[in-house]
């Protein structure tokens, strides 16, 4: 296993909060939640940031915590569904320790988030058509910044978490 950061990527609802704490238990390591530390940094949700400063505010906060977590010890980092949407945020990652991308299905993804209002960019369009589309854009940027990449669908956290430790 790597003494650099790990770095759960992907789609929201893929199991990136679930997997980081499987994985902090399983090597002693703290876990952050980049986007519950965007909102305590921030004083307010991701969605009010959304609504109030614009994603693009958002992303900014996103690339200023990944400089700021540069040279801090070995952490599970849990990173926000668009953290890899730019080419600065794959390289700060792959700088600072190895990207793991998790995947799951739409239909998976739906399943997981079909009762959670938390998601700005699924207000109105919970339905499959609509996160196979907003996937499909998403894939070429995670996969560019990914090193390893684990499927969750029907798994546990802990079989999820196994694998990952297995490959690095």
């Amino acid at each position: 296993m790597t003494d650099k950061h790990i770095f759960l990527i992907g789609f929201m609802g893929v199991g990136k909060s679930t997997v980081a704490a499987h994985l902090s238990r399983m090597t002693g390591r703290p876990c952050v939640d980049t986007d519950a530390l965007i909102e305590k940094q921030a004083g307010m949700a991701v969605r009010d940031i959304f609504a109030g400063q614009g994603e693009a505010a958002f992303r900014d906060m996103e690339t200023a915590l990944l400089q700021a977590l540069k040279g801090q010890s070995p952490m599970i980092i849990s990173c926000g569904g668009g953290m890899a949407l730019r080419r600065e945020n794959a390289s700060l990652m792959q700088a600072a320790g190895t990207v793991v991308l998790l995947t799951a299905r739409p239909e998976t993804i739906l399943k997981r988030v079909e009762k959670d209002d938390s998601r700005p960019l699924l207000q109105g369009h919970k339905d499959v058509p609509y996160i196979s589309s907003l996937m499909a854009k998403r894939l070429p940027f995670y996969e560019g910044a990914a090193q390893v990449t684990v499927a969750t669908d029907g798994r546990s956290g802990q079989e999820i978490a196994e694998e990952i430790l297995r490959k690095l």
